[in-house]
């Protein structure tokens, strides 16, 4: 049975709301726009009108947005991904319909004003400084430029210097006003208030109307060949990624990868590869796997830094256990307990409801639905020790093997 409620108003806004009788509630708006979507002028757009939202509305001052819910204990926030900008609140259940009209204050009436867009600016330049000072963050977009260049996938969600200092309060605003529509929206809330409340404040508040205005164009991006790159970086450390394409949010077997992915590198300190790479070795401190899956296409990969000399031995060891996975079928007393690993996880990460109330947004934006625990629990339950092989197969095939590093020049 679906454990949320969900209802449509006349302009195409969608509401998603699941009941909780925790004394905080979570709410917001997913907008289908990411930077996947900005022109080659537009570069970092869509992550600096999520930081423009917060800098004036019609009625309110940027100190006014800040105020209205953190002076009764809430907290307001945002962040923006290839696909996605969303908008969110927690807060006391009190104050549900103070949340919910703030956030459509934002989302429907913000002005993009002149002085504040240029102090933006450079909030934002200091914010691309600060990640360029995080080689193990950085190294993500540098790989998806080279899976993905040159489709619109390949670039970096923050922008450049370059782009920002084209940006005007006319270039965001068509921007805004082309995407910000009420079809292209998913309302989500997670809290006590009865979910006739909630239909009725969103209807209130979230009164804009479509004015034909989404225009989603995402060409899929074609499958490159393997490539090594090595990146001269100022780094003590050697920061390695290797990886590939994967399957988008639709595949059948995404859930399998994703199983698989956890046995890999999972957050697990008994993952293939930290007990390879760090506890039988000692040759790094950090070693992960990741998947990342998006609506037509998607990647994995594998990150480690390490020392100069150690390099080449941890690469070695990353393409033998990719190997195992690929020969040799995991045993039926394994899978058991990999399941029970990552059905632990899931249940300890549903205690926190900011990232249940984010989850149950984009699963409705993008499937329409929401998956209960007990649905994913099956879906896991069910996957095969001959799936997994095969997936590897698929996925962990050494010979497509990306591969990027930065060095100390």
């Amino acid at each position: 049975m679906e454990n949320y409620t969900t209802y449509t108003l006349d302009n195409g806004f969608r509401i998603i709301h699941q009941h909780n009788e925790s004394p905080i509630s979570y709410c917001g708006v997913i907008v289908n726009v990411g930077s996947r979507d900005e022109k080659q002028d537009e570069l970092g757009m869509a992550h600096f009108i999520e930081h423009m939202l917060f800098k004036g509305t019609c009625k309110r001052k940027s100190a006014q947005i800040i105020n209205r819910l953190e002076d009764v204990g809430g907290e307001l926030n945002a962040y923006t991904s290839k696909e996605e900008t969303v908008v969110y609140a927690g807060f006391l259940n009190e104050y549900t319909e103070r949340a919910i009209e703030l956030i459509s204050d934002l989302i429907q009436h913000s002005t993009f004003p002149k002085c504040e867009l240029e102090k933006e600016i450079q909030v934002v330049r200091d914010e691309i400084q600060s990640y360029n000072d995080s080689p193990a963050e950085l190294i993500y977009d540098d790989f998806e430029e080279l899976l993905f260049w040159p489709n619109s996938m390949a670039h970096n969600v923050l922008g450049s210097d370059e782009t920002l200092n084209e940006f005007t309060p006319e270039k965001a605003k068509k921007f805004y006003q082309n995407f910000y529509q009420p079809e292209n929206m998913v309302f989500f809330s997670l809290g006590k208030t009865d979910e006739k409340k909630i239909v009725k404040w969103v209807g209130k508040y979230f009164d804009f109307q479509q004015n034909g205005g989404v225009k989603i164009d995402r060409p899929t991006p074609e499958l490159l060949a393997p490539e090594r790159k090595t990146m001269n970086r100022d780094t003590y450390q050697v920061h390695c990624m290797m990886g590939a394409r994967a399957y988008d949010i639709h595949h059948k077997e995404r859930i399998t990868l994703y199983l698989l992915n956890n046995i890999l590198g999972g957050p697990g300190m008994n993952s293939l590869l930290n007990l390879a790479l760090r506890e039988r070795n000692g040759l790094v401190y950090n070693v992960e796997s990741t998947v990342q899956s998006f609506t037509d296409c998607g990647w994995w990969g594998v990150y480690f830094g390490t020392d100069p000399e150690n390099a080449d031995k941890c690469e070695k060891l990353v393409k033998r256990e990719l190997c195992k996975l690929c020969d040799k079928k995991i045993s039926d007393a394994k899978l058991k307990k990999y399941k029970l690993q990552l059905l632990g996880q899931l249940a300890l990460a549903s205690e926190n409801k900011e990232n249940v109330a984010l989850s149950m947004g984009k699963s409705y934006l993008r499937f329409g639905k929401f998956d209960s625990n007990e649905q994913v629990r099956k879906k896991i339950e069910a996957v095969t020790a001959e799936q997994l092989q095969e997936v590897a197969r698929e996925v962990f095939d050494i010979n497509k093997l990306t591969v990027l590093k930065y060095v100390r020049a």
